[in-house]
């Protein structure tokens, strides 16, 4: 019997050193697929793996395919818009000013965040944005006008308005007179009570290049055109939170006059009367100061540029 345990024994002990051996030997005979791809040709690399194809966003882009909409449906028609979670759509409702003054300036308002903010865009890209400016006009959290909305914080100086394009110079340059046209068709028909659908009850969007910190407190809605729209979580981002009624009452029709940090002031004796009172003889003073040129901000844009996309009203 202890003769066969020990023959047992060794018999185990040269089995597993013969796995041990086929263990070291198998994988100089498996020829491995290379992990980094090099023997792959140029043509069918992955673009994301190229130095200098990757940028803020970039992903979306060399996703395309994954994410597309299931064949039949209502979205798949649609190669502009991708939805990410379902939406109900905004309130319907005509915004009419309460004068012909009132209405020119809403249309303008609406027509140039649509046209500075999505100009290069398809029309859902448009429309989106023009439903974006109604959505906050009807939301107790942003003014009750079109273009208190629009040009809402144009008058900072710090770059942190709204709409960038009303505070960062965009409105110098020159519109194109054929996307402006078109601009204005889609406010138009904004602002005759068409919902875009797509978008939501959607207040705000920032485009795929960037990721603002505010977006990880909303709910992402869709990605539409060059943007991706989110709504407000909550009581904020339902329909019963969007069922002001318009005022119809337009104030301005172009950015805030600017805040500056330091502003000129007037010596305190600018306005002193001569010793012995006022005279017949004494020039009355004016009744608002004239500042000096020289103490007022100096003008980055060139005069023939000022009035650029100023409205004629």
């Amino acid at each position: 019997m202890p003769s066969r345990r020990a023959g047992n024994r060794w018999g185990l002990h040269g089995a597993l050193a013969a796995v041990a051996l086929v263990a070291l030997a198998v994988p100089h005979l498996i020829t491995a697929a290379p992990l980094d791809m090099l023997d792959t040709p140029l043509a069918l690399a992955d673009p994301a793996e190229e130095a200098g194809q990757n940028f803020p966003g970039s992903a979306f882009f060399f996703a395309q395919g994954a994410f597309d909409p299931v064949p039949g449906t209502r979205a798949a028609q649609n190669p502009h818009v991708m939805s990410l979670a379902e939406v109900r759509a905004a309130p319907a409702m005509a915004f009419r000013g309460l004068t012909p003054l009132d209405s020119y300036r809403a249309l303008h308002c609406l027509t140039s965040a649509i046209y500075y903010e999505a100009g290069n865009e398809p029309e859902e890209g448009q429309r989106a944005v023009a439903q974006v400016v109604l959505n906050r006009a009807r939301s107790p959290l942003w003014p009750n006008s079109v273009c208190g909305v629009v040009y809402q914080g144009s008058e900072r100086t710090d770059y942190r308005c709204q709409f960038t394009f009303s505070c960062d110079g965009s409105m110098t340059r020159a519109p194109d007179l054929r996307a402006w046209a078109r601009a204005r068709r889609i406010a138009e028909q904004a602002l005759s009570g068409l919902v875009y659908r797509p978008v939501g009850l959607a207040t705000h969007y920032h485009t795929l290049a960037v990721r603002p910190l505010w977006s990880s407190t909303l709910q992402p809605v869709a990605v539409i055109g060059a943007h991706i729209f989110y709504r407000n979580t909550g009581f904020n981002g339902t329909p019963a939170a969007f069922r002001i009624a318009y005022a119809g009452r337009e104030t301005q029709a172009g950015p805030a006059q600017r805040t500056w940090t330091v502003r000129p002031t007037v010596p305190a004796d600018a306005f002193a009367l001569p010793q012995g009172g006022a005279s017949a003889s004494t020039p009355a003073a004016p009744a608002v100061p004239s500042r000096p040129v020289d103490d007022l901000p100096e003008s980055t844009i060139r005069p023939e540029y000022r009035n650029s996309g100023r409205p004629l009203v």
